[in-house]
């Protein structure tokens, strides 16, 4: 009986342990989780428009081993892709999300592949930190920082 006890105890503490931890109203925690299914979306289908409309007018993005790039201008130029290449598979997996008022934390792992004209994958992960902010009631990223993971 203490061994059952004993194995559920640490069973609870492991599942909590790897819990994702949201904190907000229900309604702006499920806009931010579309919002960033949406993002990786539009990364796969190149849709630079859709990427460029994630951020706010003023947003700045901190690439890995980059500097920091300001404004939708700068924002799109990165993230637009030389012909050949795509973005087959692209997710982000967030840890913790915390609504403070109108704006939010968000950061967690990401992951994906990058298909060359050859044919030829790599795969890619890392980690994020994502500062949203309410534009015009539309949850929009403000600071997008991310690097690699080995």
């Amino acid at each position: 009986m203490k061994l059952q006890h004993t194995l559920i105890l640490l069973f609870l503490s492991i599942n909590l342990g790897l819990a994702q931890e949201y904190m907000g109203s229900k309604k702006d925690i499920d806009q931010i989780l579309k919002k960033a299914e949406n993002f990786s979306k539009y990364v796969m289908d190149s849709d630079y428009d859709m990427i460029s409309a994630s951020y706010t007018r003023d947003a700045k993005i901190f690439p890995n081993n980059r500097k920091i790039l300001t404004g939708k201008d700068s924002i799109l130029a990165y993230w637009q892709l030389p012909e050949g290449i795509q973005i087959s598979h692209h997710k982000l997996m967030p840890e913790e999300i915390k609504v403070i008022g109108q704006e939010a934390y968000d950061y967690g792992y990401y992951e994906g592949t990058t298909q060359k004209a050859n044919g030829e994958e790599s795969s890619w992960k890392g980690k994020y930190v994502v500062i949203w902010r309410k534009e015009a009631g539309d949850w929009k990223m403000y600071l997008d920082i991310w690097n690699g993971l080995p």
